[in-house]
């Protein structure tokens, strides 16, 4: 018993590595952070067998590698495996074939059924790990019984793997959705409280900034228009216009992230909405030549501030061609919904974008444009989190972006 509760302790390192070492911060790299402590219980439980009165001996090593495979797939699950069968080939003995053999069998199987299971809900996902850790302990002791004795002692085997892997998967997994469950809601309360010191401070200052912008644009309009100021002078005047015409428009996007107003509230399936901001944006695509399509499948219907979910798409739309005025391509969007949840894919195939550019999206003054403010897509995360929905990015250098917008109804 001390053994067993000695391997559950070694399984529990990938969450207590994460909460010493990391934090919400770090949720993009949770797969390999999770995949190397994960390889580090998987050598400790190899380490520390348990051994049975009846002489057979097991551990837990396979619960964290078929953790790993369904939850990250094949490449993650790589490093366990390695690990494994590393160390099986270096301390030698019976069943190093059997034990490569199977644990290919585990990776192979598992990484198959990644994206199966990460498309279930929680519960399904902890019965689906429930099921995948019995099946292949079943498909051990199958192969074992070939060359192991078959008798009362192997019985006693059969149960307690069966058993304990059972029951620990279970534990572990909801531990892990536990776990994913907390660092995003971390993540929303800290995007929320960025959004409502924007608002705040948009609301109380934008105002009081554009009135003086706007007298002076006037008075440089009307000196640009003096004949009696020489034409260096008339260039620097033309300057100051252009920049007082950014300075502008960086106070019409504070503007956007005050309280949605009332009469613009409007209760939708966002058709309206994703062709509005197609057709506007269609001259500005055909400079570039890029096609936009609109594939919609939705009957569900949401409330929330038309002109700011216009202004939304809007922002995503002309990033994705700017992303591909290169060489051109295609702006998929699509909407469809699932259960009772309004789904929006963005997909563009342009330059892509870094981990840490993606991480960046959201914060003020952050742009991967040269003449960008970064307030677009600060607007784009805070209308959305407004209408309570959320939104994830996945993109990939030289491939594309997808912007992936959920909104529960």
């Amino acid at each position: 018993m001390q053994i067993l509760l000695l391997n559950f302790l070694f399984l529990l390192i990938p969450f207590l590595g994460y909460f010493i070492f990391f934090d919400a911060s770090s949720y993009r790299h949770f797969n390999l952070i999770f995949s190397i402590f994960a390889t580090i219980s998987v050598i400790c439980c190899m380490l520390f067998p348990i051994q049975l009165q009846s002489g057979f001996i097991f551990d837990l090593r396979y619960i964290p590698f078929i953790i790993i495979a369904l939850y990250w797939g094949f490449k993650s699950a790589l490093i366990p495996y390695l690990a494994i069968n590393i160390y099986q080939l270096l301390i030698g003995g019976e069943g190093i074939i059997e034990s490569f053999l199977f644990s290919t069998v585990i990776l192979i199987v598992m990484s198959l059924c990644n994206h199966k299971f990460l498309s279930l809900d929680i519960k399904y996902r902890i019965l689906f790990s429930g099921t995948a850790s019995f099946l292949s302990m079943v498909f051990y002791l199958f192969t074992l019984s070939f060359w192991a004795p078959f008798n009362h002692g192997f019985w006693i085997l059969s149960i307690y793997v069966i058993g304990t892997y059972l029951l620990v998967m279970l534990i572990l997994v909801s531990m892990i959705e536990r776990l994913i469950a907390n660092i995003r809601e971390q993540k929303l309360i800290m995007q929320s409280d960025r959004f409502q010191i924007i608002s705040e401070l948009s609301a109380s200052v934008a105002h009081e900034i554009r009135n003086p912008l706007t007298a002076t644009h006037g008075f440089l309009q009307l000196l640009s228009q003096s004949k009696s100021i020489s034409l260096q002078e008339k260039n620097y005047v033309d300057y100051s216009l252009q920049e007082l015409k950014r300075a502008e428009k960086i106070v019409g996007d504070f503007l956007t992230f005050s309280r949605p107003q009332y009469e613009n509230m409007k209760d939708s399936n966002l058709k309206e909405e994703t062709e509005y901001a197609k057709n506007i944006l269609m001259p500005y695509a055909h400079m570039y030549n890029v096609d936009i399509q609109i594939h919609f499948h939705n009957s569900l219907h949401k409330y929330f501030d038309r002109s700011q979910m216009q202004q939304c798409f809007i922002n995503i739309y002309k990033n994705g061609i700017e992303a591909m005025k290169e060489r051109g391509g295609t702006l998929e969007i699509e909407v469809s919904e699932q259960k009772r949840n309004i789904l929006i894919k963005i997909k563009d195939s342009g330059i892509g974008m870094t981990d840490e550019q993606i991480s960046a999206l959201g914060k003020p003054y952050y742009s991967t444009k040269k003449q960008g403010t970064g307030l677009g897509m600060v607007m784009v995360y805070n209308a959305i989190h407004k209408a309570g929905g959320t939104i994830e990015v996945e993109s990939k250098i030289g491939k594309g972006t997808i912007f992936m917008i959920t909104f529960p109804v």
